[in-house]
């Protein structure tokens, strides 16, 4: 999902990075009050972030001018909230862009947009609701991370669908289009991406409690 540099025309690069920069430099300021807040956590702050470089690292092929690839961003936003994904997901996007030819850097306004911003918002959405309704700590993570990963992907859909435009159907012909495509490899990854992050709650359950608790992560249920 991450697009590829010099893909998407100057004006749609630069208004993806007009609406990415802004929540990007707010995400910043949480980000300082979380450390602030709560200093026990910075190592599952850094974590966090690394889980979501490593995850969205792990590409393959897709559509033309992208690809598919988990993004790991759904565990930082059931841990911190959704507000501290968009500086944490700037920088991994923009490491992947300078170190591994991943994305781009006129592109990365628009990657940030959807794997930073949309999807991990979607995911603590949809945690918040379910354990809100009563759900398990790994029903809720599971959801969480498997959807935002697909939210993530839909955005990006309808990026590429924005710039490139079907001649006959239009953007929504073009959208149906990538969301067909990206759909082959994004849903059996998006439920990959869910179990794995099951595990990786399971793991701090037992050996970060503490923190977790301190987060509010098992102010409730703790031990569903």
């Amino acid at each position: 999902m991450h697009i590829m540099e010099g893909f998407l025309p100057a004006t749609h690069a630069i208004a993806w990075t007009v609406a990415s920069a802004p929540v990007v430099a707010y995400s910043a300021w949480r980000v300082k009050k979380v450390v602030e807040d709560n200093p026990s956590t910075k190592l599952l702050l850094a974590s966090s972030g690394a889980f979501a470089f490593v995850l969205s690292a792990l590409k393959m092929p897709s559509v033309t001018g992208s690809c598919s690839h988990p993004t790991g961003t759904g565990l930082g936003a059931v841990l911190f909230g959704p507000w501290v994904m968009p500086v944490m997901g700037a920088i991994v996007l923009l490491f992947q862009a300078l170190l591994l030819a991943h994305g781009g850097i006129t592109t990365l306004g628009a990657n940030v947009f959807s794997m930073a911003i949309v999807g991990p918002f979607v995911s603590y959405g949809l945690y918040r609701l379910i354990r809100t309704s009563g759900g398990s700590l790994q029903l809720a993570v599971f959801l969480a991370a498997a959807f935002g990963d697909m939210a993530t992907y839909c955005t990006t859909s309808l990026q590429l669908a924005l710039a490139f435009p079907d001649p006959v159907g239009g953007v929504v012909g073009s959208a149906a289009k990538f969301l067909g495509i990206f759909a082959l490899t994004q849903v059996p990854l998006a439920i990959a991406e869910g179990l794995l992050t099951v595990v990786v709650m399971n793991i701090l359950t037992k050996y970060s409690a503490g923190e977790l608790k301190s987060l509010n992560v098992l102010s409730r249920s703790a031990q569903a």
